[in-house]
């Protein structure tokens, strides 16, 4: 199941974005569970994914995309990123934009897989790796 996100989400979200994200961010996080941003939640029993959307004047920045590493390779990123770009697209939202690590060559095939271009580079994005800036 594919539901937007609630503060009560925070806890398990939080450990979710602590075992996926080089660089995580709690506090975004935790203001991004209600209006505007749009925070989207994969369950499986228990959350185990989620995605973390803040729009802006028709364009949406996806902050953060993750998957629990043990449910990584069954289709769950695919499921939560198809249900984000359709929300989007409901809203009005045509364009989407991400920043990727640089390094992160998995993820950009990923991305790439859902009409993603790389479209601006940006040198020490991260503590040790450049950033790489998608659009679709």
């Amino acid at each position: 199941m594919i539901r937007e996100g609630q503060p009560d989400d925070w806890p398990r979200l939080r450990r979710i974005q602590a075992a996926t994200l080089s660089d995580p961010w709690p506090e975004l996080l935790e203001l991004s569970l209600g209006e505007p941003s749009l925070v989207l939640v994969l369950t499986v029993d228990e959350p185990i994914g989620y995605a973390l959307v803040v729009p802006d004047d028709g364009v949406a920045y996806v902050a953060e995309f993750a998957i629990v590493p043990d449910r990584q390779g069954e289709g769950n990123g695919s499921r939560l990123m198809r249900a984000l770009l359709e929300r989007l697209a409901e809203r009005g939202i045509e364009t989407v934009r991400l920043t990727a690590r640089a390094d992160a060559e998995r993820v950009h095939a990923f991305y790439r897989g859902f009409g993603f271009t790389v479209v601006e580079e940006i040198p020490d994005h991260y503590d040790d790796a450049d950033g790489l800036v998608f659009e679709r």
